[in-house]
């Protein structure tokens, strides 16, 4: 046997499939080959070898190798190629190169390839041992913080934000714009419309995605409070401060602060907002050291700024400020063609949270969804799937899980001539058009009248009407 290892007999693990990982070894000579294989086996890995380079990227490219040991000279390419051919096939795949002609430059220039350690022959058992478990313990790190990042930006991707409606189509357009660039975005909507949900989403597509998300309710503290929260303060600033705390504009330094339902902030505090807008400083309530910092704002509201501005109770040049990209939500009833999706998406959201069969939702109980006006938009219909999933003792979900006023007990609902067989979606295209064509019959087919009831835009219900293959008939002249 090759002087180049000498073996530690040690006992093989018990269960054979609790592998600590896998181990492709790349080297021309079998005793070299045989010696790492006994010494990686008899610690618990799973071992394949290879005698050329031609013959280890074949076995790289069927699966997936944890390490590979790879020899710098080998009979039919140089393993620096080899590394270099790994490193086009997988740029994280883990390499330490092995070699008898270890001289400090082979060294430099294989850690500058992307090797990630480097062993010279004869090596020391433990040392090598040990190099590898570092080696699959920084490779399994990176992929355990690259999917944990995939998850948080999966969370709220813009397929998680539910909809296929042109309203949304239009959002999703617009955040993938806005995101990258450091602009000022106020969101406006009604409550319930997803605002924070949006926030989240243009704080993820952009630069400052790896730093804090920090979102505050403006409207649910007082004001000496929401200075104190927002700015900071140093302790003795007063009666309560006993100790100086930080401010959310510190906490999200270099990332993005959430400002939502600013219109209720008061004239006092929206002038120090200006401020940080104007010149990125501020100072801790009762301190006298100004600090700067590097927040991009987000902010929503559901109330009108500008009339707020016009009556005075809202600073003119502040909105200016936050009003440099304004992306308007719509209402749940504005976009009714997204209530299915929504369902759908609740209906597995909270069955999983309950640890229940994944529920269905009945025709019947789709109908008067899909026709309710949803006040408190897709916040009131999570509520109200939420409330379903957690009272049903079926798999189908029927309309008598519905709350009264929803499921329009006592109150008859459009008919359909949907077949029993039809589709979900079906059976909400001939409920949706059921609807509008009532809506047209009483305001004698007037288009116009109809959008303005329906609180859409004319071109919303036009597209509406040739898609859902309406005969609009000639309009009624009404005294």
């Amino acid at each position: 046997m090759s002087e180049a290892a000498v073996i530690f007999r040690r006992t093989p693990p018990e269960n054979d499939s609790a592998s600590l990982g896998s181990v492709l070894i790349i080297d021309d000579e079998v005793e070299i080959r045989e010696s790492l294989e006994t010494l990686l086996q008899m610690e618990g890995y799973r071992v394949a070898s290879a005698g050329t380079g031609r013959e280890g990227m074949a076995q790289i490219g069927e699966r997936t190798f944890d390490v590979v040991l790879l020899d710098l000279a080998l009979p039919d390419k140089n393993g620096m190629d080899v590394l270099g051919e790994i490193r086009l096939l997988n740029s994280d795949q883990a390499v330490i190169m092995i070699t008898a002609y270890g001289t400090v430059e082979n060294a430099v220039r294989a850690m500058q390839s992307g090797a990630t350690n480097f062993i010279q022959k004869p090596w020391d058992n433990e040392k090598l041992l040990a190099d590898v478990r570092a080696a699959i313990a920084r490779t399994r790190a990176e992929e355990e913080n690259v999917q944990l990042k995939r998850a948080l930006k999966q969370r709220y991707n813009f397929e998680n934000i539910v909809g296929k409606s042109e309203p949304m189509l239009k959002i999703f357009d617009l955040v993938a714009q806005v995101a990258p660039s450091r602009s000022t975005v106020l969101l406006q909507g009604e409550s319930g419309t997803g605002k924070e949900l949006i926030a989240k989403a243009i704080h993820l597509h952009s630069t400052r995605a790896d730093r804090p998300f920090v979102p505050v309710n403006t409207g649910s503290m007082p004001a000496d409070l929401l200075e104190s929260t927002l700015f900071g303060h140093v302790k003795g600033a007063f009666t309560s401060a006993i100790a100086s705390k930080k401010g959310l504009f510190e906490v999200a330094d270099r990332g993005t602060l959430f400002l939502d339902e600013i219109g209720t902030m008061s004239l006092d505090t929206q002038s120090k907002i200006l401020r940080v807008l104007q010149d990125r400083k501020f100072m801790h309530l009762g301190g006298i050291q100004e600090l700067q910092v590097d927040v991009r704002i987000i902010a929503a509201t559901n109330v009108d700024l500008r009339q707020m501005v016009r009556e005075g109770r809202f600073r003119e040049d502040l909105f200016y400020r936050l009003n440099v990209i304004c992306v308007e939500l719509p209402s749940l009833r504005q976009r009714r063609e997204d209530i299915p999706l929504l369902v759908e998406h609740f209906l597995k959201k909270y069955s999983t949270e309950n640890d229940r069969t994944r529920r269905r939702i009945t025709p019947e109980a789709l109908r008067p969804l899909v026709s309710y006006s949803w006040p408190g938009n897709v916040r009131e219909l999570e509520n109200v799937i939420e409330r379903a999933v957690v009272l049903s003792s079926n798999i189908d979900i029927g309309s008598d899980l519905l709350p009264d006023h929803i499921a329009g007990r006592g109150t008859p609902l459009p008919a359909t001539d949907s077949s029993p067989d039809a589709s979900l979606f079906d059976i909400v295209e001939d409920c949706e058009r059921r609807i509008i064509s009532d809506m047209l019959e009483k305001c004698g087919w007037n288009q116009t009248e109809a959008a303005e009831r329906f609180h859409v835009p004319l071109s919303t219900l036009n597209q509406k009407i040739k898609r859902l293959s309406i005969e609009i008939k000639k309009k009624n002249n009404r005294e």
